[in-house]
């Protein structure tokens, strides 16, 4: 096994890595921005350098800076967490042409599923259903209208590359095509450096639906179950759970056996998480994230089963030590993400110092957070503060515990996303699992005063 990991992020995911890598007698390497020298990813490490100012792109986003302290260091591995450079093939090639093990798929998966026009090419041609549009980026405007009439209105604007909601829009009619393509491109090129986008059907009511994959170097490739990620505001996800009630169970197989699919088709190895839209009784592939994802831990609650180690095992070239048929799921999950962020005002950032921070806990309840009374919420990264995971035998005992676990936190000096999630787990429409992506359109939210 490896002797010792860089962890190339910062948060809550690098100290989940963390927490992995110590129970498997790993040593770590924490990097840090300036910002972050009293960090706790930094504080648990056996060795923290500084590599940057705050900026990201001079810190956690610069190739060169990372490779050096792992080079410093000794490092074996680098693990990327997720965002920052965890979908970079660039990066992932650099680490793995300066003698140091990637701890993720390969380069040429991250391109290819990162690629949203190429990836879905490759899922319909190994049968995989894919939302009906067109056949690659889009190069004028008078190609996009031709599309968006031969598949049909309403139409989505996605950008060719990247995701989180960055370059997507959606047109009803002509009028609107013409402008919104234009904001879609310039929003491509200013969050990926990649103008091109592609048009598709868009789909007025579905459940996002993600399926936990893990596969290694030695061709298997397993699935851990669905998550239901369907609450979501501008594409960002509020709330996951797993399993999808919503699911007959010929549905789930079929679901199911398509991401298995898919991953073998591409010879993925690591962990992954491929996405779907459902409607009634039909499922469309919408991209692969190529990473660990923050509701991981959904799965994790599920089935008892440890991602984050299994995913340093494959890389160091181990099989999986579980097969498909070894998986058994039990109860239910359901994840809230508490985010520095201030629903009432369209959900805008709030940075500053948390001034008294008291996290819940009790049977059933994982909380993921790396931060303290005292700490700062910088404005430079992302603003979530803590993951609060609830498992339960069923769903409507999954909400009673997510909810006792909200009303028991208790975060002062920022502004939080903590009573507006209290708020989803009491609409009817939530406790009846009537989800879809639209759920907080119709959504009416009344701050606590």
């Amino acid at each position: 096994m490896f002797s010792k990991i860089l962890i190339a992020n910062r948060g809550e995911i690098a100290l989940r890595v963390m927490r992995a890598c110590k129970e498997m007698g790993i040593a770590t390497v924490a990097v840090h921005s300036r910002a972050d020298g009293k960090a706790l990813h930094v504080k648990f490490a056996d060795e923290a350098i500084c590599i940057g100012e705050n900026p990201a792109s001079e810190s956690y986003l610069n190739f060169n800076r990372i490779l050096a302290a792992a080079e410093i260091t000794g490092a074996d591995a680098i693990h990327p967490g997720y965002g920052f450079l965890s979908e970079n093939p660039g990066f992932a090639e650099m680490c793995e042409s300066s003698n140091f093990v990637w701890i993720g798929p390969a380069p040429a998966a991250i391109s290819q599923m990162g690629n949203k026009s190429l990836a879905k090419k490759l899922m319909a041609g190994c049968g995989v259903p894919v939302i009906p549009g067109s056949d690659g980026p889009v190069a004028t405007e008078e190609l996009a209208i031709a599309e968006a009439e031969r598949i049909g209105y309403p139409v989505m604007i996605k950008a060719a590359s990247g995701g989180g909601g960055k370059g997507m829009r959606v047109a009803e009619k002509e009028e609107a095509l013409r402008t919104n393509l234009l904001i879609a491109r310039a929003e491509a090129e200013a969050s990926f450096g990649d103008p091109s986008v592609y048009i598709e059907r868009y789909l007025e009511r579905p459940r996002h639906i993600e399926v936990q994959l893990i596969g290694d170097r030695h061709g298997n490739v397993l699935h851990l179950g669905e998550r239901d990620c369907s609450i979501q505001r501008r594409h960002q996800k509020l709330i996951e759970e797993s399993p999808c009630v919503a699911l007959s169970a010929p549905l789930r197989d079929k679901l199911l056996d398509a991401a298995r699919m898919g991953a073998r088709t591409i010879g993925y190895h690591s962990v992954g998480t491929m996405e779907f839209l459902v409607e009634g009784d039909e499922f469309f592939f919408m991209e692969m994230n190529t990473r660990i994802q923050v509701e991981h831990a959904v799965t994790e609650m599920v089935t008892g089963r440890d991602l984050i180690k299994e995913q340093i095992s494959v890389a160091f070239g181990n099989e999986l030590s579980f097969a498909q048929d070894e998986i058994e799921f039990r109860g239910h999950a359901i994840e809230c993400r508490v985010n520095a962020e201030n629903p009432a005002q369209d959900f805008a950032p709030s940075p500053g110092v948390v001034t008294f921070f008291h996290l819940p806990g009790g049977t059933g309840v994982r909380v993921d957070s790396h931060v303290y009374q005292g700490f700062e919420i910088s404005p430079f990264y992302d603003s979530m503060i803590a993951k609060i995971v609830c498992h339960a035998l069923t769903r409507d005992e999954a909400i009673a515990r997510m909810r006792r676990a909200l009303d028991e936190c208790v975060i002062e000096g920022v502004n939080t996303t903590l009573s507006f999630q209290e708020a989803i787990l009491r609409d009817e429409r939530f406790l009846k699992a009537d989800l879809s992506t639209r759920f907080l359109d119709d959504f009416v939210w009344a701050a606590k005063k």
